[in-house]
């Protein structure tokens, strides 16, 4: 089985995918903010779907979240839509970012930890 090639800064381990619904706005404004996340380090694909008014993202959350996404949308005057559904998975995506970023360094308790100096019993 071959493995996805990352963009630089991406973890396979710590990859989130996002899925966030559109307020209807010029498309030329929405590219414009789609090319700016584009830059952000730690992002592994970011796409939009005018059918569907969706923008797809696809990144490293030890190292970026959802607020650095919003806020770029916020710069260009785009707003994500306020339905209870987008809220909803905001708020968990939000909560599953968080976790990932503070589990990022934690350090392994019990049998999952090699003891010092020596071997794991099997």
């Amino acid at each position: 089985m071959k493995s996805k090639e990352h963009r630089l800064g991406v973890s396979e381990i710590n990859l989130v995918t996002r899925h966030l619904k559109l307020e209807p706005d010029d498309e030329s404004t929405i590219r414009a903010a789609v090319a700016d996340i584009d830059k952000l380090y730690g992002l592994d694909s970011v796409s939009f779907d005018a059918r569907k008014r969706r923008l797809d993202l696809a990144y490293d959350a030890s190292r970026i979240c959802l607020d650095c996404v919003e806020d770029i949308l916020k710069k260009h005057a785009v707003e994500i839509s306020h339905d209870w559904w987008t809220r909803f998975k905001e708020e968990h995506y939000r909560f599953v970012d968080q976790n990932v970023k503070d589990n990022v360094n934690h350090e392994p308790w019990s049998c999952h930890q090699t003891p010092p100096g020596g071997k794991r019993k099997r």
